[in-house]
């Protein structure tokens, strides 16, 4: 345990931010698991409906530092590439 009074307060608020990321990213692992469910369903437009929700978390995560860029991005176009590529299968 800490000694100094700075460092103590620190580990309260580190702890506060690591529940809030934890919250944000469930979320955003609930948003995608509803999109992948719906594009095995074929329901495509619920699909462009949730990735839009899910683009939407993400970048909001990454604006409050949970995500770096580039893994933001490369979630965002990883969902984008299995839509494409699931309605793509259906021709």
């Amino acid at each position: 345990m800490a000694n100094i009074k700075s460092q103590k307060k620190r580990i309260v608020t580190n702890e506060q931010c690591r529940i809030a990321n934890k919250s944000k990213k469930s979320r955003i692992a609930t948003e995608i698991r509803a999109f992948r469910t719906a594009i095995a369903n074929k329901d495509f437009e619920v699909a462009e409906a949730k990735l839009k929700t899910a683009v939407s978390l993400i970048d909001r995560a990454r604006l409050d530092n949970v995500y770096h860029d580039n893994t933001a991005s490369r979630k965002k176009a990883n969902l984008a590439r299995e839509l494409f590529n699931a309605k793509n299968a259906e021709k």
